[in-house]
């Protein structure tokens, strides 16, 4: 029976969800459990009435027949799924789990237990909330480079804040540069903003290994090749140069740029680059040249080309771009990469626990959790093996590189693990309790944004599916039971958040959640720069201190640079792999949804269509990828929006998704990049073969 609409009502949230865009919300609620469609805010400026469509199709994650709702003993053999379980009363789990905490504990030392989660959830008193339990009883601690490690120190290296221009002033400016991003696929309210830009006369530049579907809108796409965005940077600073160009004042008054800086690129020709970029000297040229002419023009970056060995310098080079021209210095000109930094006056402290901590506990890295539980002594130090695991908001056994070695951790059958999560995922299959968690619909929070300036608080709008507890409920019962008596174990979520924001002069979350968002946006000024850069002298650094940033920073060029550690493809291993994201998924979020489902179909292999006719290889036949990690198959699709010698996979598809249950990230090695770590999802060299050969 179809909703009568006059009882539908529409309540203010926040998008949780590992996004930059942070959306505000609108979402019918039908009932006290159930919602129907979602829709964006019109009134929030950035968010402006747009979301893509896996949010907007929400009701199908948070009322999927196959949501967890009961908390699950495994039974049976890890790795099966659902039949292996039966229901256990929450008191029963909670006992069992501090029991054998404190029993590793005892035997092996506090830190033989890691608290693992990631973003699942953004914000921050939920996501916290690993944090707190962690840092409370000693726990090990937790390397975050996952994601934005590699692209954060190459930005911080120039710029020296992590923030940037307003992304509303793209309507402003005469020419938009996407560099190393997709965001129809993962930021539609960019392309909103574009839109407005484009309306007005502005053109779209794109550089991307291959045609996405923002590049296929764009005036001027750059198909170059993975891993050489740093050549390309500094070509176009050549040409700039050489046609005088550049903004001399500016840099004399805001940087470091000097007589070295000048030399060194003197020698990074268009013809230089081209042999390592793969795009010709004249689209070098012309992209230089229409950037130098264009003052205002702004320059978004993404994560994607940060996501290699020489990510971060790669992402240095490319910062330099609007500072050598002056770019900074004008309305709808500059450069955004994040604005994670602009929320400095809220208290992380009484969220993360911070005040808990005891520096001298092991920080594991989270990208290498395979060699991690496999007994990697370089990972684990002088410290013992982990024993216990309690993960949170993440999905490590499908999203994590060198994916088949994070298999066989898990598969220890001394290893105890607890997964809290909304459905069975393939990391939940391989728990010991599999305990069910709420949707962000279902629990309150606050939240930042990296592609945005506004602080949002949302709270709960329906109840709880079955026994669903959020993360914060979760820890602040395991804490009561292994003997922890502090007061961030007995607040509520939000009055956490009121701790963190009455340090800091905010308003209560009330007023912000009653206000739908607290606009951070910072003068014109600040947000450009034009009181100085985020080092101390104040100026943008073309000379990168790599060796403040990292202990492997001497792996990296001081000055911009094509940084030759890229996992380069070789006579055995032809062709480089890009494992770009899917554009109706979130990292291995929405791979449930039917709607979802409907419109990625299957995993497969874009190559161009050269390469598909020298290895005989068809439309929908299946290929085997295989590097030295392994090898995985799946179904081939020609497209001449690739280079030769490039493969691109888009989405992080369940490990059963593919033929032989092994998904894509059995490729991605598990090497941290400089200078301080990060997983190079997008820097892997392959070799592709018929299946038939492959045998």
């Amino acid at each position: 029976m179809k909703k009568d609409l006059s009882e539908v009502s529409r309540h203010y949230a926040v998008c949780p969800h590992d996004c930059p865009s942070t959306c505000a919300l609108e979402v019918e609620k039908q009932d006290a459990k159930r919602i129907g469609r979602i829709h964006g805010s019109k009134r929030n400026s950035y968010t402006d009435g747009v979301i893509c469509a896996k949010v907007a199709r929400y009701a199908e994650r948070v009322h999927h027949p196959q949501r967890l709702s009961t908390p699950l003993r495994r039974v049976g053999a890890k790795g099966v799924g659902r039949e292996a379980f039966e229901p256990i009363g929450w008191d029963d789990a909670l006992d069992q789990i501090a029991a054998r905490f404190q029993a590793i504990a005892e035997e092996f030392g506090a830190e033989a237990i890691w608290p693992y989660f990631y973003a699942g959830t953004m914000g921050w008193a939920q996501r916290g909330a690993t944090h707190r339990l962690r840092h409370a009883l000693g726990y090990s601690g937790q390397k975050e480079t996952i994601c934005v490690a590699i692209s954060n120190a190459g930005y911080r290296a120039g710029v020296g804040a992590v923030r940037g221009v307003d992304a509303r002033e793209i309507a402003d400016s005469d020419l938009i540069l996407v560099w190393g991003g997709n965001p129809v696929h993962t930021q539609i309210n960019v392309m909103t903003h574009i839109a407005k830009a484009r309306k007005n006369g502005a053109k779209l530049v794109v550089v991307d290994p291959y045609r996405t579907p923002t590049a296929q809108q764009a005036d001027l796409h750059l198909m170059l090749k993975p891993g050489t965005d740093g050549a390309l940077a500094c070509a176009v600073m050549h040409q700039i140069l050489a046609d005088g160009l550049e903004d001399r004042e500016y840099l004399a008054r805001y940087s470091d740029f000097d007589a070295g800086v000048r030399e060194h690129l003197s020698t990074r020709t268009p013809e230089w680059a081209a042999g390592i970029t793969g795009l010709s000297v004249e689209q070098i040229v012309e992209f230089a040249r229409l950037y130098g002419n264009t003052r205002h023009s702004f320059l978004r970056l993404g994560y994607g080309f940060s996501r290699s060995r020489n990510g971060a310098s790669n992402m240095h080079a490319v910062s330099c771009l609007p500072t050598l021209v002056g770019a900074w210095q004008h309305r709808g000109g500059g450069a955004l990469y994040s604005n994670s930094e602009l929320y400095q006056r809220m208290d992380r402290t009484p969220l993360h626990g911070l005040a808990l901590r005891d520096p001298s506990v092991r920080m594991l890295d989270m990208s290498r959790i395979g060699p991690v539980l496999t007994g990697d002594p370089t990972d684990l130090g002088d410290g013992p093996p982990v024993k216990a695991l309690l993960i949170q908001n993440t999905n490590p056994v499908v999203v994590a590189p060198e994916s088949a070695k994070v298999r066989e951790g898990f598969l220890r059958d001394d290893l105890f693990v607890v997964v809290h999560e909304q459905m069975m995922t393939e990391t939940a299959a391989m728990a010991d309790i599999v305990l069910p968690a709420t949707t962000f619909l279902e629990h309150d929070d606050i939240y930042t944004a990296s592609g945005h300036t506004h602080l949002q608080v949302s709270k709960a709008i329906i109840e709880p599916l079955g026994e669903c507890r959020s993360n914060h409920w979760l820890v602040c019962e395991l804490a009561r039971r292994l003997g922890v008596e502090h007061e961030l174990f007995e607040l509520s979520a939000l009055e956490l958040v009121d701790k963190a924001l009455q340090a800091g002069g905010l308003p209560s979350a009330e007023e912000i959640h009653r206000a739908e968002g607290l606009d951070c946006a910072l003068d014109f000024e600040s947000a450009h720069f034009l009181n100085g850069f985020g080092h101390a002298d104040k100026r943008f650094h073309f000379y990168a201190d790599w060796a403040a940033l990292g202990e492997q920073g001497d792996k990296l060029p001081v000055l911009p640079d094509h940084a030759e550690l890229i996992d380069a493809a070789d006579d055995s291993h032809p062709f480089r792999l890009v494992t770009a994201p899917a554009r109706t998924f979130l990292n291995s979020s929405f791979t449930e949804t039917p709607g979802s489902l409907k419109k990625e179909g299957r995993p497969r292999v874009l190559l161009n269509p050269q390469d598909a006719e020298r290895l005989g290889v068809s439309d929908g036949a299946l290929v085997r990828l295989g590097n030295r990690q392994g090898s995985v198959r799946l179904h081939a699709a020609s497209y001449a929006g690739v280079s030769p010698g490039v493969l691109i996979v888009e989405g992080i598809w369940p490990n059963g998704a593919f033929v032989d249950g092994l998904g894509i990230n059995t490729l991605v090695s598990a090497e941290p990049a400089p200078p301080a770590g990060g997983a190079v999802f997008h820097d892997t060299r392959v070799w592709l073969r018929s299946d038939r050969s492959a045998e």
